[in-house]
């Protein structure tokens, strides 16, 4: 890797970090925190691990894991704890790490309604692991950001759901009137570990990093005091599952791209837009068949479908059927935002279900919400959350959505 450029580096110290004068140690700029550093495609060097055990590197960590707050796992460690347990225990956790003896600990079982019925299943690490989780996240996920696709919105700095849709928008208003919208059945749950190992080693060489993942997909989940075995998902609730998913869906992206379709992906949501209803069957068809050859994924046949965007919604919203087409609540999400307000707020809702963006005055129970909603395409220019529509509890979170996995 002599043809390499040089990495920049910034500069840290545990002087530094005291504010002492002494000389300043450099260390890498990497991890997700400086988008702009561009690494080559090629393999990286076998130093992950130790990459991952800069001080300026779990000091991120540590500040994102206090940041996003979320639940104890089954230890019952408390975010406000980790702190003071580090400060205790940390030589032996990281000696145990490179010695690979580190066994992280089985996640806490979470269902949680899903609107259209069923449960999702959240899997909430406990906050040591959160904290391994964001360290490793930092190192690894700037390894692959140069290389994916500009069509992945989902759990990506500087990316959002409000892009997403505005991409999807531009789609349908350049005739590209039909959505071929991708399901994928239980994705989180379904990961085929062998599948996405074999991706991740493409880029990793540190085969202490490799096993170290290994140990976090084959971690335990624990329900009503028990623990049961997983052999294949990477369940919603930690840092490393976003980025997982990305890594095994970024072939499905590359096979789209080859292909030269049009498409929006946000984690394991995927609209294809074409030109006409028979090309959409075609393409539902065959990409039906690539993610089941390909990366071991079942679509569901009974939520995807081949129709119009105005009949079909995404991240929440839909858009209209004129030429010039206008992005609208999906009716979908404004009977769970009647429910969410209550009846004193429900005539709000009434207000932005999708006529007129100009309605009542939101009352003063509904808040900035309601108003937020009653302007969908000036939310759409001015959101900036990398999490966008779908801000929830990723990370051990009390919501239900998937939102501060992103490290935005």
């Amino acid at each position: 890797m002599k043809d390499e450029e040089p990495e920049k580096t910034i500069e840290t110290s545990e002087a530094s970090q005291r504010g002492e004068g002494r000389k300043p140690k450099t260390t890498s700029a990497g991890g997700s925190n400086y988008p702009g550093h561009q690494r080559q495609a090629g393999p990286e060097p076998e130093d992950l691990i130790e990459r991952m055990f800069e001080r300026g590197n779990l000091l991120k960590a540590l500040q994102a894991v206090e940041a996003n707050q979320g639940a104890a796992g089954i230890d019952g460690l408390e975010v406000g704890q980790l702190r003071n347990h580090l400060r205790e225990h940390w030589g032996e956790i990281k000696e145990q790490i490179l010695s690979e003896r580190y066994e992280p600990r089985a996640v806490r079982r979470v269902d949680i309604p899903k609107p259209g019925g069923g449960t999702r299943m959240l899997g909430i690490p406990t906050v040591l692991d959160r904290f391994v989780q964001q360290a490793m996240h930092q190192i690894l996920s700037p390894i692959w950001e140069v290389g994916f696709s500009a069509h992945s919105y989902g759990f990506r700095p500087g990316r959002s759901a409000a892009q997403a849709v505005k991409a999807a928008q531009g789609y349908v208003q350049s005739s590209k009137r039909w959505v071929v919208d991708l399901d994928l059945e239980k994705f989180f749950d379904r990961v085929n570990h062998e599948e996405l190992m074999a991706r991740v080693a493409r880029k990793v060489k540190d085969r202490r990093m490799l096993r170290l993942i290994r140990r976090y997909l084959g971690s335990g989940i624990m329900q009503h005091g028990l623990t049961e075995p997983r052999s294949e998902g990477t369940p919603q609730g930690g840092p490393l599952s976003p980025l997982l998913s990305n890594i095994l869906l970024d072939d499905l992206d590359k096979e789209l791209e080859r292909r030269g379709h049009q498409f929006c992906r946000y984690a394991d949501d995927c609209n294809i837009y074409v030109g006409s209803q028979r090309a959409g069957e075609r393409v539902r068809a065959s990409l039906t068949r690539f993610l089941r050859e390909q990366l071991k994924l079942t679509v569901n046949p009974k939520k995807s479908a081949v129709d119009r965007p105005w009949k079909r919604k995404f991240l929440g919203f839909s858009l209209t059927a004129h030429r010039e087409c206008r992005v609208r609540v999906a009716p979908q999400a404004v009977e769970r935002f009647k429910e969410a307000l209550g009846r004193s707020s429900a005539r709000d809702a009434d207000a932005i279900s999708g006529r007129s963006w100009k309605a009542s005055k939101p009352s003063s129970e509904a808040g900035p919400a309601t108003s937020a909603w009653q302007k969908p395409e000036a939310y759409l220019k001015t959101s900036t959350n990398g999490c966008g529509a779908r801000c929830g509890a990723w990370n051990g979170g009390s919501g239900s959505g998937r939102g501060q996995g992103c490290a935005s």
